[in-house]
Order: structure tokens, then sequence, then C-alpha cells
């Protein structure tokens, strides 16, 4: 029952997420009310995400050296860091088009090093190629790009203070799930 819950999941996640970017019209028809829907499949895309990983047999695909989990630890303070100065428009964003977007293949690249498993290929590969589709998606309906002004150090300082924090906290919400990411 894991996988194809996990797999439905990811689909689920991906459909909502892509609706308006393959259905312009259909989504339009929704209007605001489209908002909620989203939102409620998200919300069961997540939750069938997360039992599909935790009930999938596991299947070990192949096992990384022990030092990627540090390689882990490292992409993933800067996947939090994209996602945190994304809200904050830092000054990465204006490198980088699409922070929160990095911000997920960062975070799915580094969890494919460690996870090697046939429920972590087909929760992470897919939620990567899912951010791949949509920037590619974007890119294409939004050509032109406006890069944002320069930003303060106060935000430059803050961002990275909170990505720190917020790898903390996620380390221990993984403890919580019984998981311990540090090492």
């Amino acid at each position: 029952m894991g996988y194809p819950l996990l797999i439905l999941g990811v689909a689920l996640w991906s459909g909502a997420h892509l609706f308006k970017r393959l259905a312009p019209e259909r989504r339009a028809v929704l209007g605001e009310a489209g908002k909620g829907l989203v939102a409620i499949l998200l919300l069961l895309s997540i939750a069938m995400m997360y039992f599909g990983y935790r009930w999938a047999a596991p299947v070990l695909l192949w096992q990384g050296p022990f030092f990627l989990t540090h390689v882990n630890n490292l992409l993933m303070v800067f996947a939090l860091y994209l996602f945190v100065a994304s809200g904050m428009q830092t000054a990465i964003t204006r490198r980088i088009r699409h922070p929160q977007l990095t911000a997920v293949k960062t975070w799915a690249v580094a969890h494919l090093l460690v996870q090697g498993t046939l429920a972590g290929v087909i929760l992470f590969g897919g939620l990567l190629a899912w951010a791949v589709v949509s920037v590619i998606l974007i890119n294409r309906a939004q050509r032109d790009w406006v890069r944002p002004g320069p930003s303060s150090a106060v935000k430059e300082i803050g961002a990275v203070v909170l990505a720190l924090v917020a790898t903390v906290v996620v380390g221990y919400i993984h403890y919580w799930l019984g998981v311990w990411p540090f090492g």
C-alpha cells in the first residue's frame, strides 16, 4: 500500500501545482475558490507522501558513503537559505530567478544522495522532476524577468540566521519522526 500511496501523493502534488500552468483557462474558471481547493489537495498530497513513504517496503538501491550525510546537511542549509531568501528578497534572488523552486531542487538532490531507497527515489526524484518542469513552464509563460532591487545587509544576515534556525528545527522534526539527520 505504501508505494501506490506515495506515487499518488507525488502525482497529486505535481498536478495541483501544475494545473495553473497546464490549464490556465480551467483554473481561472474556479476563481478564488480554486485556491482553497488547491490548498486542500496539497495538504492531502503531503499526507499521502508522508504515509506512503513511511509504509513503503524498504528496497535499497544504493548505499552512499558516510560523508554524503555531511554534504546533504550543507545542501539543506543552502536549500533553506534559498527558501528564506525568496521571501526576504536578498541578493541571491537577483541571481536566481526561482529561488523557492531551486530550494526544492537542492533539497531533493541532497536527499537523493543519502536516501538510496526506491521510496526515496520516488519521493525526492518525483519532486525534483516537478520542480524542473515548473521552472521550464514558468520560464516559457513569462519570458521577461525583472530582477529585484538591491537588498540590505540586515536582510542578508537575517536570511542566514533564519536558515540556520530552520535547519535545527527541521533536524529535530526529523529526529522526532525517527530519523537523526546530523550524522
